[in-house]
């Protein structure tokens, strides 16, 4: 007897049954669940500067190959220009208004501690890793800096894999995914402050991917090189060059790649050479009297060395002359290291923020300069004769999104403005 046809109310039905076993959805987006190995790689102070020059000089023959034979576009970053905000913002494909997750450092309102964020406590709603992984994909997110391992393994089920570089000597298959990293890869975990660190990611990514334990991958990256060494630099191109090559592996291996950054990097000089630092804390105080004021670098991490917790985009948090908000957010406008001060409710319209979690101003840094809190907290000793260079402000917004494939689709998109945390979206949905 020969089947009836689906009515069109069955057709949909049919439809969307298999739509839901074949995607997952989160914060308004659908994501395919890879048909290949995929891999999303955020290199870390991504500036577009360091890829121009690279392209310009052949060095990164396989990134040239994304640019001319597969996806590329400048895309913006989300505020602040950090690293944790930005990779969580990859990992959800959300700015910060909606994870949550406002920097590295934060002050607790509720406690008056001031706190960095090493877990995923403060994450609003999921990851596209954690319901990847729910749906039977296997998922490896290797990370540089441990800071983040604990916020990219949120939700992740036992069969994930999920460790940094860092701390690579004392992974443990039941909390990690994965027993005794340096033997498996062969490699010494690196030192935190050296170039070698994002390399071992690179080559942990890759080890993972010939032994076919994992079909959805995030490599994240540190800017040690970015934020000692400028674009063109022998310290830079020697980067860039072990970075092409590792991509051209991944590829070379099977896999669909897409890279972006979390953000760029830019010189914070006087025309001397001398650090064009606002001590921010110290100015308010001047003026209205300590205590009035409580700065805090959401820059702030383990990592300060190459930057002395100086970054773009500071938080004032008034203990004082609460009263006085307005006055105090004209003041900041005048200081000639400031592009922008805004009150918390228009800074979380303008930038996507958290208006919850938000001090109570916002100050953005202008390019060429850094804002601090209080001079005595601030140790520029290690700079040596580098010249600072570091992020956090919207001039470091740009970086830019490249895929190993083309992507039709998307590159019909014309008028998109693309951001980095459309990175997985171009990745599965091309």
């Amino acid at each position: 007897m020969q089947t009836p046809p689906l009515s069109d109310f069955e057709s949909m039905t049919v439809k969307s049954l298999l739509d839901s076993r074949s995607n997952i959805e989160l914060h308004g987006r659908s994501y395919r669940l890879p048909s290949i190995p995929s891999v999303v790689v955020c290199v870390d102070g991504f500036d577009p500067e360091y890829l121009d020059r690279a392209v310009e000089d052949g060095i990164v023959p396989n990134l040239a190959r994304f640019q001319e034979r597969g996806f590329h576009a400048q895309a913006k970053c989300a505020m602040p220009s950090l690293t944790n905000p930005n990779n969580v913002s990859i990992v959800t494909g959300a700015p910060v208004s909606v994870h949550g997750i406002l920097g590295n450092y934060f002050l607790d309102r509720a406690t008056g501690e001031e706190e960095m964020i090493t877990d995923d406590t403060l994450l609003r709603g999921s990851t596209i890793l954690e319901l990847m992984s729910k749906r039977g994909v296997r998922v490896a997110a290797v990370t540089a800096k441990d800071k983040l391992r604990a916020i990219l393994a949120h939700g992740l089920g036992s069969d994930a894999m999920c460790f940094s570089a860092q701390n690579a000597s004392k992974c443990t298959r039941s909390d990690h995914g994965i027993d005794d990293v340096e033997a498996w890869l062969g490699q010494r975990q690196p030192s935190q402050y050296s170039g070698e660190l994002s390399m071992f990611v690179l080559d942990a990514g890759i080890k993972l991917l010939e032994e076919d334990r994992a079909d959805l991958f995030y490599l994240t990256l540190s800017d040690y090189i970015q934020h000692k060494y400028g674009p063109g630099s022998k310290e830079s191109n020697e980067f860039l060059i072990q970075l092409d090559q590792r991509l051209g592996k991944l590829v070379e291996l099977g896999a669909q790649v897409v890279v972006t950054g979390d953000h760029g990097m830019s010189e914070k000089c006087n025309p001397d050479g001398t650090p064009n630092v606002l001590f921010l804390e110290d100015a308010i105080a001047e003026k209205w009297g300590p205590g009035t004021a409580r700065v805090i670098c959401p820059i702030s991490d383990p990592f300060v060395k190459h930057h002395g917790a100086l970054g773009g985009f500071v938080r004032v948090y008034l203990l004082q002359h609460i009263d006085k908000q307005d006055e105090i957010v004209q003041y900041c406008r005048t200081l000639p290291q400031v592009e922008m001060a805004l009150g918390s409710r228009e800074a979380a319209r303008t930038f996507e923020l958290a208006v919850d979690r938000e001090g109570d101003i916002v100050v953005v840094a202008k390019k060429d300069a850094v804002i601090g809190s209080r001079k005595a907290e601030h140790d520029l000793s290690n700079l040596g004769e580098h010249r600072l260079r570091s992020h956090g402000g919207l001039s470091e917004q740009n970086v830019f999104l490249l895929m190993s494939r083309p992507a039709e689709r998307a590159s019909a998109d014309v008028a998109r403005i693309w951001r980095n945390f459309d990175a997985f979206d171009l990745l599965l949905n091309r």
